[in-house]
């Protein structure tokens, strides 16, 4: 991917500000930078389906869908922590050590910009891949994504009814302290939890004009990276352009992706699909269903009667049996 370099279009390139390459305190990283424009050269050769994810404003082409990825980890590989063109900077975090953050970039279909965008993911190996930079259970992946001319809240209720693809991919951390409350995606329900919830530690953390998936488990490798990136513009883009489209539908065009992501293993790939619908049954009747419970964590102080359906069984003291 490095002959990207000499072709005509947009260069990702280092900013040379001192900060970008160095780690500083918690919340004391340079700003990102919008990193979702380019030329028409860039998007040469996209599907006209594709083309209604981009705008055109005046020479530039603009992405409509954006995403930053939140990379930590439990020690960075010494001569690595330099300035790179996709990260916005490095800061200690509390939870797992250190973190990396992405500047915000463009989300987009297969095509020479997206190309660009993972030789980006590849400048930083070094930082992503756990084989020079290691991670642990105790970090995360925080996922952060926006449309424009949408709030994150009118966001988060279009995908809300596609994410249980996300669920069933990273179900393990639906009982992780910083990411285990509004499990419905639906913090309004004046039954919610937000009686046992911080704003901030939600599956999805609603902000002013994006959404923050605070779900995803840590990010060990680049190709993990990408197909992480591939996915959420599948639900993305399904979810606002199909809003009564079938979940069948969806699930067959990420299932190549969710193949790669399990080294072709289908007995896993099903395993994702069949428990995406079921994730899906839960957050659309709020409702904690039998194939899902197990996952989720019963220490949530949940009314049985309310939150789990039927078939769900709790003794007296509202213990799952």
């Amino acid at each position: 991917m490095n002959n990207l370099q000499q072709i005509q279009g947009v260069r990702f390139e280092n900013t040379y500000e001192y900060d970008r390459g160095q780690v500083v305190g918690y919340h004391s990283k340079p700003s990102p930078i919008f990193r979702n424009k380019a030329l028409p050269v860039d998007v040469q050769g996209l599907k006209s389906e594709d083309r209604r994810v981009i705008k055109m404003e005046g020479e530039e082409a603009v992405s409509k869908y954006t995403i930053g990825f939140e990379i930590e980890k439990t020690v960075l590989f010494r001569s690595a922590v330099k300035e790179y063109p996709l990260f916005c900077g490095f800061e200690r975090d509390g939870s797992c050590g250190y973190e990396a953050v992405t500047h915000v970039l463009p989300l987009l279909p297969k095509s020479l910009w997206r190309t660009k965008v993972f030789n980006m993911f590849k400048q930083a190996e070094k930082i992503i891949d756990d084989r020079y930079s290691p991670s642990d259970y105790k970090c995360g992946g925080h996922i952060t994504i926006a449309v424009d001319g949408m709030s994150g809240y009118e966001l988060q209720q279009a995908i809300r009814k596609n994410a249980g693809i996300i669920y069933a991919l990273f179900r393990m951390r639906l009982s992780n302290n910083y990411c285990r409350f509004d499990i419905f995606m639906d913090a309004d329900d004046a039954r919610g939890l937000s009686v046992h919830n911080s704003s901030k530690y939600r599956v999805s953390k609603v902000m002013t004009d994006c959404l923050e998936f605070r779900i995803p488990s840590r990010v060990q490798s680049v190709k993990q990276m990408m197909r992480r990136y591939e996915l959420m513009y599948e639900i993305i883009d399904f979810s606002i352009n199909n809003p009564n489209g079938s979940f069948n539908t969806l699930l067959k065009k990420v299932t190549p992706i969710i193949k790669s992501m399990y080294e072709g293993d289908m007995e896993k790939v099903n395993e994702i699909l069949s428990l995406s619908k079921s994730f899906r049954k839960m957050i659309l009747t709020k409702k904690v269903n039998k194939e899902v419970i197990r996952y989720v964590d019963k220490f949530r102080q949940l009314d049985a009667r309310v939150y789990y359906d039927r078939n769900v069984y709790t003794n007296t003291n509202n213990e799952i049996f």
